[in-house]
């Protein structure tokens, strides 16, 4: 019979250099050990106590174990992780047995070997390099969608943000609209957040932009108009009674209490714009390439096709994707493609599990891996020095986005903040935390009031041309202030940070920690969030916990829907409707086309009946059809390549 065991494992830094060291054990019995140290040059550190098992039934019970190493200065700084084998990337099998059980066993690493000296007999591996040195080895982002700051921080009472002044109004049809709290946990109409929208939004009613500029004055006097009388994405504009909605902002410590722990232990940036006055999908392409080759609205179905989107969209200089793989770092994508935080799923469609960064030339499907396995995904070697993650998008088909993670405008906020507190939770209780930053951040501002007016921006100045740019837009203008977090345990607790960001950030802040160059003239110019990095050890209050989320908090929109033969009669009306050439859907559509090219539509015949059944869309009821069957062929395709991989 199996007796449970345990021994102290010590380790030495044989660098010439100051090195954080993290080791970690594991087996299948006792799950996973892991301890982090500082070692100066030839300091021995520790001990982790591992447990393992002897006795009958013991022997087929294997130990494994990784180690990471941030080596600060002397002749070899860098970031190091051990090889491990093909099969079992960055593990070393070495199994304890009865001569380990209570002795003191130390281990030894240098940028070239890694040994695990056991008193049993010990093994061997090599050791690769990641990186140069970064006090941080692990960058996370996080992006939402459609909420602005002061929509979400302006009521939150944190000292010291910048937020809107006593009696601030907007006004339409002569009826003032002020800022007033708690906000509703839905709209029953989506915000306009289209170029001429947020033109409209920001400048006032009449305002127009002259191709080549210059943006008129900004008075940020226009969200009530617009909103009055938006059909953004096909949906009614609001009842009169609801107007106002657009210009409240929710009581941020009861409403969004699981966002409102995460900023008060961390950072919160009140300056962080847009990185356009306008929609979704130019504003994502920003984070991932600080650039939208032009594009300055939601794509047509005209410009998919001359983008070519079955290889996907191409920026000039090409994406940080591309970037971080020319540099030779590891980069990793998840979404929750399982719609696991939402409130009510069932709402949700297919489209809301396709990942938008999969629009992109160069990343397929794929490269996409499920929420669902993050957290334990955290807990083995992880030598991705840029992990990107993305909601799950709801009902993309009917435009109202409910049923998913993103905190879209029609719906409720309870699936964001679960997402959220589920990506802070498992980063914080991994090997990973102590060198590890997390950005939480939302594409664009949804068309939600914002007292604050957008700040001046580098133009990409990479050739873009103006192939997809209806405004004539000069990109020298950020868009509105949008919510963001930033976490580390080098950040100190309670910090409100000034500085102007705006999405190509995140590319400056990857590419200044991780020494390479920058994309375009936007990220070169681009404030990064290595200032807030103040302490020099890691905090050791941090919360392992957040708090949950609260489902309907402050006053919901009202039930538009009535009785279930009525909502079933609605959904049919719904399904009929022919799929809009704007918004969201169009861009969604392709992606899903390209999703099928990515995986099990590889021979000119399979791509042949795809390409049959994207030209036969019609309906609504199509694009679902559609999204459903692409999904889930593409997801038993992408399932079976890992089970071959493991």
């Amino acid at each position: 019979m199996a007796t449970q065991r345990t021994a102290n494992v010590y380790l030495t830094n044989q660098t010439d250099g100051t090195a954080q060291l993290q080791l970690t054990h594991q087996n299948d019995t006792n799950g996973t050990q892991s301890g982090s140290w500082v070692a100066a040059p030839g300091q021995t550190v520790g001990p982790l106590v591992v447990h393992f098992e002897t006795g009958i039934g013991s022997w087929g019970v294997l130990d494994w174990w990784t180690v990471t190493m941030t080596v600060q200065n002397g002749s070899t700084p860098g970031i190091y992780l051990n090889t491990g084998t093909t099969a079992f990337p960055h593990w070393k099998e070495c199994q304890l047995q009865t001569g380990d059980v209570d002795k003191d066993l130390t281990f030894t690493v240098s940028t070239t070997d890694f040994y695990t000296n056991l008193a049993s007999g010990g093994c061997h591996d090599g050791m690769t390099r990641l990186s140069n040195y970064s006090p941080i080895r692990n960058v996370f982002v996080l992006m939402l969608e459609n909420r602005s700051f002061d929509h979400m921080w302006g009521q939150s009472g944190i000292p010291g943000l910048t937020i809107p002044a006593p009696g601030t109004t907007n006004s339409y049809n002569g009826t003032a609209y002020p800022v007033s709290s708690p906000a509703p946990t839905s709209m029953t109409a989506d915000p306009g957040h289209e170029f001429a929208d947020v033109l409209e939004q920001l400048a006032g009613v009449g305002a127009s932009y002259p191709p080549g500029g210059p943006y008129p004055p900004i008075t940020m006097s226009g969200f009530a108009a617009n909103y009055a009388t938006t059909t953004n994405e096909d949906t009614a504009p609001p009842a009169g009674a609801d107007i106002g909605d657009i210009m409240m902002e929710f009581a941020t410590p009861t409403q969004l209490p699981t966002s409102f722990a995460l900023a008060s232990s961390f950072a919160i940036c009140d300056h962080w714009f847009c990185s356009i006055p306008g929609p979704t999908w130019p504003n994502r392409f920003f984070v991932h390439g600080a650039s939208s080759a032009g594009l300055d609205h939601s794509p047509t179905t005209a410009e998919i096709v001359q983008w070519e989107t079955v290889a996907g969209f191409a920026l000039p200089h090409g994406s940080i994707y591309d970037a971080l793989t020319a540099n030779k770092l590891q980069w990793r994508l998840y979404n929750d493609n399982t719609d696991a935080y939402s409130d009510n799923p069932q709402n949700g469609s297919s489209f809301g599990a396709i990942p938008q960064v999969t629009a992109l030339k160069g990343v397929t499907l794929l490269q996409v891996n499920s929420l669902t396995h993050f957290a334990s995904d955290l807990q083995g070697p992880y030598p991705y020095s840029y992990t990107f993650i993305e909601p799950n998008y709801g009902d993309v088909t009917g435009n109202t986005y409910v049923g998913g993670s993103s905190q879209h405008p029609m719906d409720d906020v309870y699936g964001g903040e679960a997402l959220i507190k589920a990506v802070y939770e498992a980063i914080r209780n991994s090997p990973l935390w102590e060198t590890s930053l997390l950005i939480i951040t939302y594409d664009e501002h949804g068309g939600f009031y914002d007292s604050v007016a957008p700040v001046p921006a580098a133009p990409p100045a990479d050739g873009s041309g103006t192939a997809y740019n209806d405004s004539g837009f000069t990109f020298d203008l950020s868009g509105v202030r949008v919510p963001a977090i930033v976490v580390s345990p080098l950040i100190a607790a309670a910090t409100v940070d000034h500085t102007d960001y705006d999405h190509a950030s995140v590319l400056a802040t990857v590419e200044r920690l991780f020494g390479f160059g920058a994309l375009t003239a936007r990220d070169a110019a681009a404030n990064d969030v290595r200032h807030l990095l103040t302490l020099t050890t890691a905090r050791t209050d941090c919360p392992t916990t957040l708090p949950p989320p609260v489902a309907g908090m402050g006053r919901v929109a009202r039930d538009t829907v009535g009785t279930e033969a009525s909502a079933e009669a609605s959904a049919e009306a719904e399904d009929a409707l022919p799929v809009a050439d704007g918004g969201n859907l169009p861009a969604f559509l392709a992606t899903a086309r390209k999703a099928a090219y990515d995986t099990y539509a590889t021979t000119a015949q399979e791509q042949a009946i795809v390409d049959a059944e994207y030209a036969a869309i019609v309906t609504r009821a199509d694009a679902k059809a559609f999204a459903a069957k692409v999904v889930a062929k593409a997801t038993r395709f992408r399932d079976g390549q890992a089970g071959r991989a493991r």
